[in-house]
């Protein structure tokens, strides 16, 4: 296999976004996964050996409205190829989806300026539930994220300190009790747009992909709303295949893709190593048609 891939211009101790030509039908790709600078459990640097373990080539680190970071130590090996990515939390219809930004510049103003205005909507959000919890007898929320070294604080997070306080058995519990939209703490998410999202990931020179679609509980009719609202804004491509996809929910993502004339993409949503049903570069892959479609075929893959 022969990958020709070339580093961007950028500061060490940033993400390092590649752009490179395949030249292999060998690679292989997970363009979603997260680190503890969001809700997954462990270093980007884990992930990238985790990776590397895995015979990546290809890995996107796309934590929750937060650029990923790399600690100057981390040595990068040569047969690993780091995309910039991102995961903007969106409303559409008074529904939270995801746009997975791709190919990103980490350093672009607008898009660090949005990132920092949903990372504050996010602490206000978890010193609301603080409040509710308080209220409850249940103290020490802010405290426990404060010491946290994620960026961006969400559900799950509350969900583990509801966990290690013993005020619930699992996170399905906790989620169940208090933090869906019926639970006692809920607080209404304040996210962007779909469409400034969209916006803003191309304005950093990046590509928008649509994540895990079939997870949103929606209805078929819904979906496809849904998905027509993402590529009228200029969405480019939907992620066909994530960890734990049913075979038919993949095969008929890969159909609505072509039929919307978007690009498809995959990656693991990888959070947590305990979790078995998912790993870094584990997901059903991609068919040879969807391939020929495949994101990194995009011509805006190749020009940041």
């Amino acid at each position: 296999m022969h990958i020709n891939s070339f580093i961007t211009a950028k500061p060490p101790n940033s993400l390092i976004g590649f752009r490179f030509q395949v030249t292999s039908t060998s690679m292989k790709i997970d363009l979603h996964c997260h680190s503890y600078f969001s809700d997954g459990k462990h270093s980007p640097d884990f992930l990238i050996k985790r990776a590397i373990a895995n015979r990546v080539t290809h890995l996107a680190i796309t934590d929750h409205d937060c650029i990923t970071t790399l600690d100057n130590s981390i040595s990068l090996e040569p047969g690993l190829c780091l995309i910039s990515g991102v995961e903007i939390s969106c409303d559409w219809q008074a529904r939270e989806i995801h746009v997975v930004g791709l190919c990103i510049d980490p350093q672009h103003r607008e898009l660090l300026e949005l990132l920092e205005r949903q990372r504050a909507a996010r602490n206000a959000r978890i010193l609301q539930m603080d409040a509710k919890l308080k209220a409850l007898g249940i103290d020490g929320l802010a405290e426990y994220c404060a010491a946290l070294p994620c960026q961006s604080a969400t559900r799950s997070h509350v969900a583990d300190f509801l966990v290690v306080q013993g005020h619930c058995k699992n996170r399905q519990k906790a989620f169940k009790n208090f933090l869906t939209t019926r639970g006692r703490i809920y607080v209404q998410y304040d996210w962007c747009d779909m469409a400034a999202a969209i916006a803003v990931i191309h304005t950093a020179g990046g590509l928008a992909v649509l994540a895990h679609p079939g997870r949103y509980s929606l209805s078929k009719h819904r979906l496809e709303n849904l998905v027509d609202d993402f590529a009228a804004a200029g969405g480019d491509g939907l992620e066909a295949s994530y960890g734990n996809i049913d075979p038919v929910t993949k095969n008929k993502l890969c159909e609505m893709a072509s039929s919307k004339h978007l690009y498809v993409s995959a990656g693991s949503d990888f959070h947590d190593s305990e979790a078995h049903w998912t790993d870094i570069g584990k997901f059903p892959a991609l068919d040879q048609p969807a391939n020929k479609n495949a994101i990194w075929e995009h011509p805006g893959w190749h020009s940041r």
